[in-house]
């Protein structure tokens, strides 16, 4: 007897886990109809609408999204042979949305006679970029997410660039792309119900290339199986339900990922076990989550869009997933040996320090007027120079320390593609400041200062602490950023739907607009660059053993944490200033020292001195181009900064070396 009990006990364990996620999402709903409140007096017939034609299709439109998104994520996961494909980390609902936003932008006409047709278009254009950058190594796995994340990142700046441009809507479409499941008849149900039954009934037809699938490509070929026809509709199929989703009631995060890791917790094996086990894992998941956001809210209102509240399950998730995902890395440790080293660095270096001065002069004197493109000179000079010489400070001071935070981070982990972008230490600087503007309601700069250095040192130092046990692996690395990020964006997000001022605070800092530097953000600017880059020429010897790994640093004399968490404070303090100043998208963190290495600088000081020089000058020239390219209006500048990073960075990833 005693040697049977541990087998029940495992098969009991799933049973378990499905039952009490059943008896949750019952609960929630029973609570949520009995605690919903009720129009006084004599409006029962209002009550009644309410319920029939609000909660009831919500609950249904819950349902069915829920299980259409588990759906997908199920196919992608499974012809990506990738535990972590869903629509959020593929890219394929920032690019469904960006769509959507272009279309409102330009033909609001289109997207309701199209509005599906446009999501499938961005969500199909993202996915076939990601695999694109992909393809020559394979569908590695760590790959995929990378490649997802950079074209998220590049469709999201470009989102929040159309939304700013329309500001009467900027609100409402950020609470409706946080996921939005608001109802007020059956037309949304009676549309995305039929979607969900078609997708059901062709993924059982494909359910022979599904299980062929899981095996390697010359196996699935001797099986008779034409892996790119097959890959090719399981695709076209998860993007299709995916993009039908996001069109309906916008994005909801990472349930793709979620539904099908639950549904193998809940005992789904084989294929067609998970592909009907993650569609009612998915809806149960969705539905719960949109009774608590009703259930917590003050007054009954949503604590937050449900999509932004899923969102919250996706980054932990993705932490505890690393240790099961397995993929050769996406880069190598460090590429300072491969590129040939300067003669005459101090040249190249007086070079970069002409070229800054350069776009210094033409930010500040040269421009377009309305009567055309005029050198600003003697009294015209004088009236201009307060309002522009202040955001050229600011975006300046910012470049460089992103620059230079972006290369404390490359040396600490060993890692060419860390970056405060990439690693979610940029968008943890902005929870920090969600939380202050919550807790303090509208705080003075210091705090939110302070508030967001607290914010990104808790975020580098989160995800070193995950990736420790694997020695600061490259891909564990990029994928604890990836995940620190979503999770902190899911919290701005959450702030975002409140539609109040605390919101436009935290759009505006988002979009990174200089348009408000003053004298005091100028000279906090140059402040926090002098006494935050000064101390850096002492470290150089850390920055110079560091990217040599722990074990021999520590042969070598070097004290591992205190070093690491020295140079940790002083990237994350870099971040959120310059974060403050220019958002949190703009990529120069990546790109400045990334060329200071391909010009041929080699030590520390080099390349400090460099990414100084670089950073500030492309975030100048990139606040310039803000002020010009669509003369007389503007483009914030973290997002201008970001589209000219964005591609740089696919560029990079797509290099074999």
């Amino acid at each position: 007897m005693a040697d049977l009990s541990p087998p029940v006990r495992v098969q009991a364990m799933p049973l378990i886990a499905a039952v009490t996620l059943g008896i949750a999402c019952i609960a929630g709903f029973v609570l949520l109809v009995l605690l919903r409140p009720l129009v006084p007096g004599d409006g029962a017939a209002l009550d009644e609408i309410l319920l029939w034609q609000s909660l009831l299709p919500r609950a249904a439109i819950a349902l069915v999204s829920g299980a259409a998104l588990g759906l997908a994520g199920a196919l992608l996961q499974r012809v990506l042979r990738n535990p972590i494909a869903d629509a959020s980390t593929l890219g394929i609902a920032s690019g469904a949305e960006l769509a959507l936003t272009l279309g409102l932008s330009f033909s609001p006409l289109l997207t309701v006679l199209s509005r599906e047709l446009l999501a499938f278009a961005g969500g199909l254009a993202a996915v076939a970029t990601v695999l694109a950058l992909s393809w020559r190594r394979g569908l590695d796995p760590v790959t995929v997410a990378i490649s997802g994340m950079i074209v998220s990142m590049i469709a999201a700046s470009l989102s929040v660039a159309l939304v700013l441009a329309r500001g009467e809507y900027a609100l409402s479409i950020h609470i409706w792309g946080a996921g939005v499941l608001n109802q007020g008849d059956w037309s949304g149900v009676a549309s995305l119900a039929p979607r969900l039954v078609a997708g059901i009934i062709a993924a059982l037809l494909l359910l022979r290339p599904l299980n062929v699938l899981t095996l390697d490509d010359s196996s699935a070929r001797s099986l008779g199986v034409t892996l790119h026809a097959a890959r090719f509709a399981i695709l076209i199929l998860a993007v299709w339900l995916s993009a039908s989703v996001t069109a309906m009631v916008g994005i909801i995060g990472f349930l793709g990922l979620a539904a099908p890791t639950i549904a193998r917790l809940c005992g789904a094996r084989t294929t067609g076990q998970i592909m009907m086990a993650a569609p009612l894992t998915g809806a149960a998941v969705l539905f719960l989550a949109d009774c608590l956001t009703q259930l917590l809210g003050p007054g009954f209102t949503d604590l937050a869009p449900t999509g932004a509240f899923t969102a919250l399950l996706g980054g932990p998730l993705l932490l505890i997933m690393l240790p099961r995902l397995h993929g050769f890395s996406a880069v190598t440790a460090s590429s300072d040996t491969m590129l040939r080293p300067l003669r005459k660095p101090t040249a190249a270096l007086a070079v970069l320090a002409i070229l800054l001065i350069a776009i210094f002069a033409a930010a500040l004197a040269f421009g377009p007027t309305p009567d055309g493109w005029h050198l600003a000179i003697g009294p015209l000079f004088s009236e201009l120079l307060p309002f522009r010489l202040p955001r050229i400070i600011a975006a300046g001071c910012a470049g460089a320390l992103l620059g230079v935070a972006g290369l404390i981070m490359q040396r600490v982990t060993g890692n060419p593609m860390a970056s405060p972008e990439v690693l979610g230490v940029s968008t943890g600087a902005g929870a920090g400041l969600t939380v202050a503007l919550f807790v303090f309601g509208f705080p003075s700069s210091v705090v939110m200062l302070t508030s967001m250095a607290l914010g990104a040192l808790v975020a580098f130092l989160v995800m070193l602490t995950v990736t420790a046990r694997s020695g600061l692996s490259a891909e564990r690395l990029l994928l604890a950023g990836i995940a620190i990020g979503a999770l902190s964006m899911a919290i701005i997000g959450m702030a975002l739907a409140q539609g109040d001022m605390r919101s436009y605070i935290l759009l505006t800092w988002i979009s990174g607009s200089t348009n408000r530097a003053g004298a005091f953000e100028a000279w906090m600017a140059i402040a926090s660059f002098g006494l935050l880059t000064a101390p850096l020429f002492l470290t150089t010897r850390w920055l110079s053993i560091l990217p040599l790994g722990t074990s021999l640093s520590r042969s070598i004399g070097l004290r591992i944490m205190p070093s690491r968490l020295l140079l940790a404070v002083l990237a994350a303090m870099m971040t959120a200033i310059s974060s403050f100043l220019v958002g949190p998208l703009s990529l120069v963190g990546l790109v400045a020292p990334h060329l200071a290495r391909l010009i041929g600088l080699q030590t520390p000081r080099q390349q400090i001195a460099a990414s100084i020089l670089i950073g500030a000058s492309v975030l100048m020239l990139a606040d310039w181009l803000s002020r010009v390219v669509i003369f007389p209006y503007q483009i914030p500048v973290g997002l201008l900064a970001s589209l000219i990073g964005g591609p740089y960075l696919l560029w990079l990833l797509a290099r074999k070396s």
